[in-house]
Protein backbone atom coordinates (compact mmCIF):
# COMPACT_ATOMS: atom_id res chain seq x y z
CA UNK A 1 0.00 0.00 0.00
CA UNK A 2 1.33 3.43 -1.01
CA UNK A 3 1.25 5.51 2.16
CA UNK A 4 4.65 7.26 2.39
CA UNK A 5 3.08 10.73 2.04
CA UNK A 6 0.66 10.16 4.91
CA UNK A 7 3.45 8.86 7.11
CA UNK A 8 5.58 11.92 6.29
CA UNK A 9 2.70 14.28 7.06
CA UNK A 10 2.10 12.51 10.37
CA UNK A 11 5.78 12.75 11.26
CA UNK A 12 5.86 16.48 10.47
CA UNK A 13 2.76 17.20 12.54
CA UNK A 14 4.01 15.18 15.50
CA UNK A 15 7.28 17.08 15.41
CA UNK A 16 5.80 20.56 14.91
CA UNK A 17 2.71 20.16 17.03
CA UNK A 18 0.52 21.87 14.42
CA UNK A 19 -1.17 20.78 11.16
CA UNK A 20 1.28 20.65 8.27
CA UNK A 21 0.07 23.38 5.86
CA UNK A 22 1.26 21.98 2.50
CA UNK A 23 0.46 18.84 0.57
CA UNK A 24 3.09 16.11 0.26
CA UNK A 25 3.57 13.81 -2.73
CA UNK A 26 5.96 10.93 -2.10
CA UNK A 27 8.11 8.74 -4.34
CA UNK A 28 5.52 5.95 -4.17
CA UNK A 29 2.85 8.16 -5.78
CA UNK A 30 0.91 8.74 -2.55
CA UNK A 31 -0.35 12.19 -1.53
CA UNK A 32 -1.42 13.66 1.78
CA UNK A 33 -2.32 17.06 3.11
CA UNK A 34 -4.70 19.96 2.37
CA UNK A 35 -6.19 19.77 -1.14
CA UNK A 36 -5.42 22.73 -3.38
CA UNK A 37 -2.31 23.78 -1.48
CA UNK A 38 1.18 23.82 -3.04
CA UNK A 39 2.72 20.36 -3.18
CA UNK A 40 6.06 19.41 -1.67
CA UNK A 41 7.30 16.57 -3.86
CA UNK A 42 9.63 14.08 -2.18
CA UNK A 43 11.11 12.36 -5.22
CA UNK A 44 13.45 9.95 -3.51
CA UNK A 45 13.93 8.26 -0.14
CA UNK A 46 17.42 9.76 -0.20
CA UNK A 47 15.89 13.08 0.91
CA UNK A 48 14.96 11.47 4.23
CA UNK A 49 18.47 10.17 4.75
CA UNK A 50 19.79 13.68 4.19
CA UNK A 51 17.45 14.94 6.90
CA UNK A 52 18.31 12.07 9.20
CA UNK A 53 22.04 12.74 9.00
CA UNK A 54 21.77 16.54 8.94
CA UNK A 55 18.43 17.59 10.49
CA UNK A 56 17.06 21.03 9.76
CA UNK A 57 17.79 23.57 7.08
CA UNK A 58 21.02 22.11 5.71
CA UNK A 59 19.50 18.66 5.18
CA UNK A 60 16.53 20.18 3.37
CA UNK A 61 18.83 22.40 1.30
CA UNK A 62 20.94 19.44 0.20
CA UNK A 63 17.80 17.52 -0.79
CA UNK A 64 16.56 20.53 -2.80
CA UNK A 65 19.85 21.16 -4.60
CA UNK A 66 20.22 17.46 -5.44
CA UNK A 67 16.68 17.33 -6.83
CA UNK A 68 15.50 14.88 -4.18
CA UNK A 69 12.67 17.27 -3.30
CA UNK A 70 10.79 19.73 -5.49
CA UNK A 71 7.68 21.89 -5.55
CA UNK A 72 4.60 21.43 -7.69
CA UNK A 73 2.68 24.71 -7.74
CA UNK A 74 3.46 28.19 -6.45
CA UNK A 75 6.94 28.18 -4.91
CA UNK A 76 6.34 31.49 -3.12
CA UNK A 77 3.11 30.24 -1.58
CA UNK A 78 4.79 27.07 -0.31
CA UNK A 79 7.74 29.00 1.14
CA UNK A 80 5.40 31.49 2.78
CA UNK A 81 3.40 28.69 4.43
CA UNK A 82 6.54 26.97 5.68
CA UNK A 83 8.01 30.27 6.86
CA UNK A 84 4.88 30.82 8.89
CA UNK A 85 5.57 27.62 10.81
CA UNK A 86 8.82 29.13 12.06
CA UNK A 87 8.40 32.90 12.09
CA UNK A 88 4.76 33.09 13.21
CA UNK A 89 5.09 30.37 15.84
CA UNK A 90 3.56 31.19 19.21
CA UNK A 91 6.50 32.14 21.44
CA UNK A 92 4.82 30.31 24.31
CA UNK A 93 4.49 27.08 22.31
CA UNK A 94 6.74 24.19 23.36
CA UNK A 95 10.17 24.42 21.80
CA UNK A 96 11.42 21.72 19.48
CA UNK A 97 14.30 21.10 21.88
CA UNK A 98 17.54 19.22 21.68
CA UNK A 99 17.60 15.77 20.11
CA UNK A 100 19.00 14.18 23.27
CA UNK A 101 16.18 15.55 25.45
CA UNK A 102 13.10 15.89 23.23
CA UNK A 103 11.20 12.64 22.65
CA UNK A 104 9.54 14.11 19.55
CA UNK A 105 12.90 14.36 17.81
CA UNK A 106 13.73 10.78 18.72
CA UNK A 107 10.36 9.71 17.34
CA UNK A 108 10.90 11.68 14.12
CA UNK A 109 14.37 10.20 13.69
CA UNK A 110 12.98 6.67 14.06
CA UNK A 111 10.25 7.47 11.53
CA UNK A 112 12.78 8.81 9.01
CA UNK A 113 14.94 5.75 9.57
CA UNK A 114 12.03 3.40 8.83
CA UNK A 115 11.00 5.31 5.69
CA UNK A 116 14.38 6.30 4.29
CA UNK A 117 16.61 3.42 5.29
CA UNK A 118 19.81 3.37 7.30
CA UNK A 119 22.27 3.61 4.45
CA UNK A 120 25.32 5.88 4.84
CA UNK A 121 24.69 9.63 4.44
CA UNK A 122 24.48 10.77 0.80
CA UNK A 123 27.37 12.94 -0.33
CA UNK A 124 26.58 16.67 -0.37
CA UNK A 125 25.82 18.11 -3.82
CA UNK A 126 28.83 19.32 -5.79
CA UNK A 127 27.60 22.93 -5.52
CA UNK A 128 28.19 23.02 -1.75
CA UNK A 129 31.22 24.88 -0.42
CA UNK A 130 33.60 22.40 1.13
CA UNK A 131 34.96 22.70 4.64
CA UNK A 132 36.79 25.99 5.26
CA UNK A 133 39.63 26.55 7.68
CA UNK A 134 41.31 29.56 9.19
CA UNK A 135 39.89 32.83 10.52
CA UNK A 136 36.95 34.57 8.86
CA UNK A 137 37.60 37.37 6.36
CA UNK A 138 41.29 36.90 5.76
CA UNK A 139 42.29 38.02 2.28
CA UNK A 140 42.62 34.53 0.83
CA UNK A 141 39.35 33.35 2.37
CA UNK A 142 37.48 36.43 1.10
CA UNK A 143 38.88 35.83 -2.40
CA UNK A 144 37.65 32.23 -2.32
CA UNK A 145 34.20 33.27 -1.07
CA UNK A 146 33.81 35.95 -3.75
CA UNK A 147 34.94 33.54 -6.44
CA UNK A 148 32.39 30.91 -5.32
CA UNK A 149 29.54 33.39 -5.59
CA UNK A 150 30.44 35.60 -8.53
CA UNK A 151 32.57 33.43 -10.82
CA UNK A 152 29.60 31.27 -11.79
CA UNK A 153 29.66 32.65 -15.32
CA UNK A 154 28.80 36.08 -16.68
CA UNK A 155 26.24 34.63 -19.10
CA UNK A 156 24.33 33.08 -16.21
CA UNK A 157 24.23 36.37 -14.34
CA UNK A 158 23.13 38.17 -17.50
CA UNK A 159 20.22 35.74 -17.78
CA UNK A 160 19.15 36.34 -14.17
CA UNK A 161 19.84 40.05 -13.80
CA UNK A 162 18.80 41.19 -17.27
CA UNK A 163 20.46 43.90 -19.38
CA UNK A 164 21.18 46.19 -16.42
CA UNK A 165 23.63 43.68 -14.88
CA UNK A 166 23.01 45.19 -11.46
CA UNK A 167 23.07 42.71 -8.59
CA UNK A 168 21.48 44.73 -5.80
CA UNK A 169 18.06 46.07 -4.88
CA UNK A 170 16.40 48.14 -7.59
CA UNK A 171 14.38 51.31 -6.90
CA UNK A 172 10.89 50.84 -8.28
CA UNK A 173 8.16 53.17 -9.41
CA UNK A 174 4.61 51.83 -9.62
CA UNK A 175 5.20 51.12 -13.31
CA UNK A 176 8.39 50.40 -15.22
CA UNK A 177 10.67 47.48 -15.93
CA UNK A 178 13.49 45.97 -13.90
CA UNK A 179 15.95 47.86 -16.11
CA UNK A 180 14.13 51.15 -15.41
CA UNK A 181 14.21 50.46 -11.68
CA UNK A 182 17.92 49.61 -11.67
CA UNK A 183 18.75 52.75 -13.65
CA UNK A 184 16.71 54.80 -11.18
CA UNK A 185 18.61 53.20 -8.26
CA UNK A 186 21.99 54.05 -9.76
CA UNK A 187 20.88 57.60 -10.46
CA UNK A 188 19.50 58.00 -6.95
CA UNK A 189 22.89 57.00 -5.53
CA UNK A 190 24.68 59.48 -7.79
CA UNK A 191 22.35 62.27 -6.62
CA UNK A 192 22.77 61.35 -2.96
CA UNK A 193 26.52 61.54 -3.46
CA UNK A 194 26.08 64.96 -5.15
CA UNK A 195 28.40 63.95 -8.00
CA UNK A 196 29.58 66.70 -10.33
CA UNK A 197 31.81 66.67 -13.38
CA UNK A 198 35.44 65.99 -12.57
CA UNK A 199 34.79 64.38 -9.17
CA UNK A 200 36.68 61.22 -8.21
CA UNK A 201 34.38 58.32 -7.26
CA UNK A 202 35.46 55.00 -5.73
CA UNK A 203 32.98 52.14 -6.20
CA UNK A 204 33.89 49.35 -3.76
CA UNK A 205 32.66 45.97 -5.01
CA UNK A 206 31.93 47.30 -8.49
CA UNK A 207 30.39 44.13 -9.90
CA UNK A 208 29.94 44.13 -13.65
CA UNK A 209 30.48 47.88 -13.92
CA UNK A 210 26.96 49.29 -14.06
CA UNK A 211 27.47 51.92 -11.34
CA UNK A 212 30.81 53.14 -12.65
CA UNK A 213 29.46 53.40 -16.20
CA UNK A 214 26.36 55.30 -15.11
CA UNK A 215 28.35 57.74 -12.98
CA UNK A 216 30.96 58.41 -15.66
CA UNK A 217 28.49 58.70 -18.53
CA UNK A 218 25.75 60.71 -16.82
CA UNK A 219 27.77 62.79 -14.33
CA UNK A 220 31.19 63.13 -15.95
CA UNK A 221 33.14 61.78 -12.99
CA UNK A 222 36.42 59.87 -12.88
CA UNK A 223 35.72 56.44 -11.41
CA UNK A 224 37.76 53.65 -9.88
CA UNK A 225 35.97 50.35 -9.40
CA UNK A 226 37.43 47.49 -7.36
CA UNK A 227 36.36 43.84 -7.23
CA UNK A 228 37.89 40.52 -6.21
CA UNK A 229 36.18 38.69 -9.10
CA UNK A 230 38.28 38.41 -12.25
CA UNK A 231 35.23 37.41 -14.28
CA UNK A 232 33.42 40.56 -13.18
CA UNK A 233 36.44 42.73 -13.99
CA UNK A 234 36.79 41.26 -17.48
CA UNK A 235 33.10 41.82 -18.20
CA UNK A 236 33.14 45.38 -16.80
CA UNK A 237 36.20 46.39 -18.83
CA UNK A 238 34.58 45.13 -22.02
CA UNK A 239 31.41 47.15 -21.33
CA UNK A 240 33.45 50.25 -20.52
CA UNK A 241 35.38 49.97 -23.80
CA UNK A 242 32.12 49.57 -25.74
CA UNK A 243 30.80 52.74 -24.06
CA UNK A 244 33.96 54.66 -24.99
CA UNK A 245 34.67 55.44 -21.32
CA UNK A 246 38.12 53.95 -20.81
CA UNK A 247 39.56 57.42 -20.20
CA UNK A 248 37.19 57.94 -17.25
CA UNK A 249 37.00 54.52 -15.60
CA UNK A 250 39.58 52.16 -14.13
CA UNK A 251 38.63 48.65 -12.99
CA UNK A 252 40.98 46.88 -10.59
CA UNK A 253 41.02 43.36 -9.23
CA UNK A 254 41.92 44.57 -5.77
CA UNK A 255 41.03 44.07 -2.12
CA UNK A 256 39.47 47.14 -0.52
CA UNK A 257 42.22 47.01 2.10
CA UNK A 258 44.80 47.70 -0.61
CA UNK A 259 43.25 50.86 -2.05
CA UNK A 260 45.68 53.68 -1.22
CA UNK A 261 45.13 56.40 -3.83
CA UNK A 262 42.71 58.71 -2.03
CA UNK A 263 41.36 61.20 -1.45
CA UNK A 264 38.13 60.56 -3.34
CA UNK A 265 35.24 63.00 -3.49
CA UNK A 266 32.71 60.21 -2.97
CA UNK A 267 32.52 56.46 -2.32
CA UNK A 268 29.73 54.05 -3.20
CA UNK A 269 29.50 50.69 -1.43
CA UNK A 270 26.53 48.81 -2.92
CA UNK A 271 25.94 45.32 -1.59
CA UNK A 272 29.56 45.08 -0.48
CA UNK A 273 29.36 45.36 3.30
CA UNK A 274 27.54 42.02 3.61
CA UNK A 275 30.78 40.37 2.43
CA UNK A 276 33.00 42.31 4.84
CA UNK A 277 31.71 40.64 7.99
CA UNK A 278 31.19 41.92 11.51
CA UNK A 279 34.78 41.35 12.63
CA UNK A 280 36.07 43.53 9.80
CA UNK A 281 33.35 46.18 9.46
CA UNK A 282 35.03 48.77 11.70
CA UNK A 283 38.23 48.27 9.71
CA UNK A 284 36.18 48.72 6.53
CA UNK A 285 34.62 51.94 7.81
CA UNK A 286 38.03 53.27 8.88
CA UNK A 287 39.47 52.49 5.46
CA UNK A 288 36.66 54.23 3.57
CA UNK A 289 36.89 57.28 5.83
CA UNK A 290 40.64 57.52 5.17
CA UNK A 291 40.02 57.44 1.41
CA UNK A 292 37.50 60.31 1.43
CA UNK A 293 38.36 63.98 1.20
CA UNK A 294 37.10 66.28 3.93
CA UNK A 295 33.41 66.86 3.17
CA UNK A 296 33.20 63.75 0.99
CA UNK A 297 30.18 61.46 1.05
CA UNK A 298 29.75 57.70 1.45
CA UNK A 299 26.66 55.85 0.24
CA UNK A 300 26.45 52.44 1.93
CA UNK A 301 23.69 50.24 0.45
CA UNK A 302 23.39 47.19 2.71
CA UNK A 303 21.04 44.36 3.68
CA UNK A 304 20.23 44.30 7.40
CA UNK A 305 18.81 41.64 9.69
CA UNK A 306 16.54 42.23 12.62
CA UNK A 307 18.27 42.39 16.04
CA UNK A 308 18.15 39.22 18.12
CA UNK A 309 16.94 39.22 21.72
CA UNK A 310 20.23 37.50 22.49
CA UNK A 311 22.78 38.69 19.95
CA UNK A 312 25.19 35.94 20.93
CA UNK A 313 22.65 33.45 19.52
CA UNK A 314 22.90 34.83 15.97
CA UNK A 315 24.11 32.26 13.46
CA UNK A 316 24.80 32.59 9.75
CA UNK A 317 22.09 30.92 7.66
CA UNK A 318 23.39 27.44 6.77
CA UNK A 319 21.90 27.24 3.27
CA UNK A 320 23.19 30.66 2.22
CA UNK A 321 26.58 30.06 3.84
CA UNK A 322 27.12 26.69 2.13
CA UNK A 323 25.60 27.44 -1.27
CA UNK A 324 25.26 31.18 -1.91
CA UNK A 325 27.37 33.67 0.08
CA UNK A 326 30.12 31.82 1.94
CA UNK A 327 31.05 33.74 5.10
CA UNK A 328 28.48 36.45 4.38
CA UNK A 329 27.06 38.16 7.47
CA UNK A 330 24.16 40.51 8.10
CA UNK A 331 24.20 43.12 10.85
CA UNK A 332 21.29 45.06 12.33
CA UNK A 333 20.92 48.59 10.95
CA UNK A 334 21.62 50.19 14.30
CA UNK A 335 24.96 48.43 14.63
CA UNK A 336 26.03 49.52 11.15
CA UNK A 337 25.14 53.15 11.86
CA UNK A 338 26.94 53.02 15.22
CA UNK A 339 30.08 51.58 13.62
CA UNK A 340 30.13 54.24 10.90
CA UNK A 341 29.76 56.95 13.51
CA UNK A 342 32.47 55.41 15.71
CA UNK A 343 34.81 55.52 12.70
CA UNK A 344 34.22 59.26 12.35
CA UNK A 345 31.41 59.51 9.80
CA UNK A 346 28.39 61.73 10.33
CA UNK A 347 25.33 59.73 9.29
CA UNK A 348 22.93 62.13 7.59
CA UNK A 349 20.22 59.98 6.03
CA UNK A 350 18.88 56.43 6.15
CA UNK A 351 16.35 55.26 3.56
CA UNK A 352 14.71 51.85 4.04
CA UNK A 353 13.75 50.19 0.74
CA UNK A 354 12.84 46.70 1.92
CA UNK A 355 9.76 46.30 -0.31
CA UNK A 356 11.85 47.23 -3.34
CA UNK A 357 14.14 44.26 -2.82
CA UNK A 358 11.26 41.79 -2.62
CA UNK A 359 10.04 43.04 -6.00
CA UNK A 360 13.58 42.91 -7.43
CA UNK A 361 14.04 39.30 -6.34
CA UNK A 362 10.73 38.27 -7.86
CA UNK A 363 11.85 39.82 -11.15
CA UNK A 364 15.12 37.89 -11.04
CA UNK A 365 13.29 34.62 -10.31
CA UNK A 366 10.99 35.30 -13.27
CA UNK A 367 14.05 35.79 -15.51
CA UNK A 368 15.54 32.52 -14.29
CA UNK A 369 12.34 30.51 -14.66
CA UNK A 370 11.58 31.90 -18.12
CA UNK A 371 14.85 30.50 -19.51
CA UNK A 372 15.38 27.58 -17.16
CA UNK A 373 16.90 25.12 -19.63
CA UNK A 374 19.54 27.64 -20.67
CA UNK A 375 20.32 28.48 -17.04
CA UNK A 376 20.95 24.78 -16.40
CA UNK A 377 23.22 24.55 -19.45
CA UNK A 378 25.21 27.60 -18.33
CA UNK A 379 25.82 26.27 -14.82
CA UNK A 380 24.37 22.99 -13.55
CA UNK A 381 20.92 21.76 -12.49
CA UNK A 382 21.97 22.09 -8.87
CA UNK A 383 23.31 25.64 -9.23
CA UNK A 384 20.14 26.78 -10.99
CA UNK A 385 18.07 25.24 -8.18
CA UNK A 386 20.24 27.01 -5.57
CA UNK A 387 19.49 30.34 -7.16
CA UNK A 388 15.80 29.73 -7.58
CA UNK A 389 15.35 28.77 -3.92
CA UNK A 390 17.68 31.45 -2.56
CA UNK A 391 16.03 34.32 -4.44
CA UNK A 392 12.45 33.18 -3.81
CA UNK A 393 13.09 32.58 -0.11
CA UNK A 394 14.76 35.98 0.25
CA UNK A 395 11.78 37.65 -1.44
CA UNK A 396 9.53 36.12 1.24
CA UNK A 397 11.94 37.24 3.98
CA UNK A 398 11.86 40.84 2.75
CA UNK A 399 8.08 40.79 2.40
CA UNK A 400 7.69 39.44 5.95
CA UNK A 401 10.12 42.01 7.38
CA UNK A 402 12.62 39.38 8.47
CA UNK A 403 15.39 41.28 6.68
CA UNK A 404 15.60 44.77 5.24
CA UNK A 405 17.84 46.87 3.03
CA UNK A 406 18.93 50.43 3.66
CA UNK A 407 20.82 53.21 1.94
CA UNK A 408 22.93 55.01 4.54
CA UNK A 409 24.35 58.38 3.49
CA UNK A 410 27.29 59.50 5.60
CA UNK A 411 29.67 62.45 5.40
CA UNK A 412 33.28 62.98 6.42
CA UNK A 413 32.30 66.25 8.01
CA UNK A 414 35.16 68.76 8.36
CA UNK A 415 36.30 69.89 11.78
CA UNK A 416 34.44 73.18 11.37
CA UNK A 417 31.16 71.28 11.00
CA UNK A 418 30.14 72.30 7.44
CA UNK A 419 28.64 69.07 6.11
CA UNK A 420 27.62 70.42 2.71
CA UNK A 421 24.22 68.80 3.09
CA UNK A 422 20.97 70.55 2.01
CA UNK A 423 19.35 72.58 4.77
CA UNK A 424 15.84 71.19 4.32
CA UNK A 425 14.28 68.36 2.31
CA UNK A 426 16.24 65.57 0.65
CA UNK A 427 16.99 67.32 -2.64
CA UNK A 428 18.00 64.09 -4.39
CA UNK A 429 14.35 63.03 -4.61
CA UNK A 430 13.45 66.13 -6.67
Amino acid sequence: MADAALRLTTLAEELLGVPFPVRIRAWDGSESGPPGSPVLVVRHRRALRRLLWRPGELGLARAWVAGDIDVDGDLYALLDLLAGLVWDRDPDAPATGHALRDPRLWSAARGLLRLGGALPPPAPPAEEVRRRTGPLHTRWRDRAAISHHYDVGNDFYALVLGPSMVYSCAYWDEAGTLEDAQRDKLDLICRKLALTEGDRLLDVGCGWGSMVIHAAREYGVQVTGVTLSREQATYARKRIAEEGLTDRIEIRVQDYRDVKDGPYDAISSIGMAEHVGEVRFREYADQLLSLLKSGGRLLNHQIARRPEQDESAYEIDEFIDRYVFPDGELAPLGRTVTTLEAAGFEVRDVEAIREHYARTLRAWVANLESDWSRAVRLTSPGRARVWRLYMAACAIAFERNRIGVNQILAVKTPQGGASGMPLRARDWHG
